[in-house]
């Protein structure tokens, strides 16, 4: 049986939240098993100085070394910047606006420990704050109503219209559960998992949608990824560093796009008419929301669609 305790790396992408970092490094002091160390990789501009400034200033306060670099582009490369820095055993990707319950990397750690086969590439946390069920989201009843989706289980990826089913429908469990995909803001990785030449891919650009995703299923290809519900932790979606609605709706539909054509090729033609179906419908329930309540906002979300529409006829989103 393996016995060894595993070494943990944490890695964290950031931008222009210096006060979210801070917190998360007091958050992290609290494990009851610390990590190795924390590398922060900073997105932002070279004469954006706020966090390299504030963390400076606590740098010698922590009980493990952090390291801080500047990687911009996006949070799919700082991952990938930092995680090649990264020298545990295992590498956990939280994210800045995440706080973990104090026992979090040791319960997952454990799982890990337990796995004598090494077979386990992947393990997620439980997020205790966004849970809904499919009855309380008119969206989600809508698409089963609609027979939008294949399957309603979380963390499962429809590959017949290419949506990964959300995690937060999850109720509370104990133990663990096979998944098809994990979020970056707090999932574990074996170090392995990236010896393999597995990285997130350098489509993903600037703010993050769905790369996790698409990262996760492939390395799903090789290792099993479960979903701890006993490590359990809060994400507080700050605000700070966000991408416009315009941008997020355009990703809405290339990033989806991308994903879907690399994990589920060749598509048939019936994927293909789930897909757009399920982006159709996407379109009038924005636009409804745009009409009905007046936010500017949803405007732009659908302005941001078209444009991600016009993008994939034009090609972008073909993996290479």
């Amino acid at each position: 049986m393996t016995t060894q305790e595993h070494s943990i790396s944490v890695v964290t992408p950031t931008f222009c939240r210096p006060i979210e970092t801070i917190e998360l490094l007091q958050n992290l002091a609290k494990q009851s098993l610390l990590p190795q160390e924390v590398i922060l990789v900073d997105g932002a501009r070279s004469d954006v100085r706020d966090t390299e400034t504030a963390v400076a200033k606590v740098i010698s306060d922590f009980p493990f070394p952090i390291r801080y670099l500047r990687q911009p582009v996006g949070t799919a490369i700082q991952r990938n910047a930092g995680i090649e820095l990264a020298s545990g055993d295992l590498v956990a990707l939280i994210d800045d606006d995440v706080r973990l319950d104090e026992n979090f990397l040791e319960v997952i750690g454990e799982v890990f420990r337990m796995d004598d086969s090494n077979t386990i590439g992947g393990i997620v946390g439980y997020r205790t704050n966004g849970h809904f069920s499919l009855k309380d989201s008119a969206r989600w009843r809508w698409y089963k109503r609609l027979k939008l989706l294949t399957t309603f289980e979380p963390g499962r990826y429809d590959r017949n219209c290419g949506y990964p089913i959300n995690n937060y429908m999850q109720e509370p469990f104990e133990g663990v559960r096979q998944v098809d995909f994990m979020t970056t803001a707090c999932a574990v990785w074996r170090r392995e998992v990236f010896s393999d030449d597995l990285w997130f891919h350098p489509f993903f650009r600037d703010f993050g949608v769905l790369e996790d995703a698409h990262f996760s299923l492939r390395a799903g290809r090789k290792w099993k990824l479960f979903q701890c519900g006993d490590a359990k932790c809060v994400e507080l979606n700050s605000p700070n560093g966000r991408e416009n609605r315009r941008r997020l709706g355009y990703k809405c539909v290339v990033n989806y796009y991308f994903v879907f054509k690399d994990i589920a090729q060749p598509l048939s033609l019936m994927q293909k008419v789930r897909f757009w179906r399920y982006q159709l419908f996407e379109f009038f329930r924005i636009g409804a929301s745009a009409i009905f309540r007046g936010r500017s906002s949803d405007l732009q979300d659908l302005v941001g669609r078209v444009e991600g529409l016009f993008a994939i006829l034009r090609g972008v989103a073909s993996p290479k």
